[in-house]
């Protein structure tokens, strides 16, 4: 697709909710740990204070309900790559972004991912269980919740006296380190495929 082009990947970012994994994207970008531009972000749900970050921010920004139209978007805006930031809906990938759609879920998937598994519900599942470690994924997204290739896993400790929310903190911080490394990863990964120019 585009990435020849691009020095360093362009981002268009999906989110459904707060904005906390944007917010970290940006903080990385600026400080120079992230070599990445957001082109975008879109979500599904007028409420979602992330689009509002994301004004703050100077971004180009959409509110939609239609993923052909969504994709269009993405194509206008020379993405290389779509985060997921805590979107929550099923998302069927076009030939064009196949492989460079990614996703953070916040447990060591295969376990306690798929459909309505997210936030809470999964650190609730974690301690239920009686897990003694939990952690985040970072993986590719394919026609299924939280199934694709996975790039980066961070493990976290659950200790004595964990909630869902203490967990959920600490998996967190996990999170912030891991999805910066895997786009990193899956852009170099992108980058050596394309063929030899000149």
């Amino acid at each position: 697709m585009m990435a020849a082009q691009h020095l360093r990947p362009r981002l268009g970012v999906l989110l459904s909710g707060a904005g906390r994994t944007l917010q970290n994207l940006l903080e990385r970008i600026a400080d120079g740990r992230l070599r990445a531009t957001i082109a975008g972000v879109a979500a599904d749900r007028p409420e979602a204070f992330g689009l509002q970050r994301a004004m703050e921010h100077g971004l180009e920004t959409r509110l939609h309900s239609e993923p052909s139209s969504l994709w269009s978007w993405l194509l206008e805006l020379d993405v290389d790559l779509v985060v997921l930031g805590g979107y929550l809906r099923i998302l069927p990938i076009v030939p064009e972004f196949e492989g460079r759609v990614l996703n953070i879920h916040p447990s060591l998937l295969p376990k306690y991912g798929g459909k309505g598994m997210h936030g809470e519900r999964v650190h609730n599942a974690v301690l239920q269980a009686g897990d003694r470690e939990s952690g985040c994924t970072a993986h590719l997204c394919n026609a299924n919740y939280d199934e694709g290739r996975i790039l980066v896993q961070a493990r976290v400790p659950v200790l004595p006296g964990d909630t869902p929310t203490t967990l959920a903190q600490r998996v967190f911080v996990a999170e912030c380190e891991a999805y910066p490394a895997a786009i990193a990863l899956r852009w170099q990964e992108l980058q050596a495929q394309e063929p030899a120019t000149g």
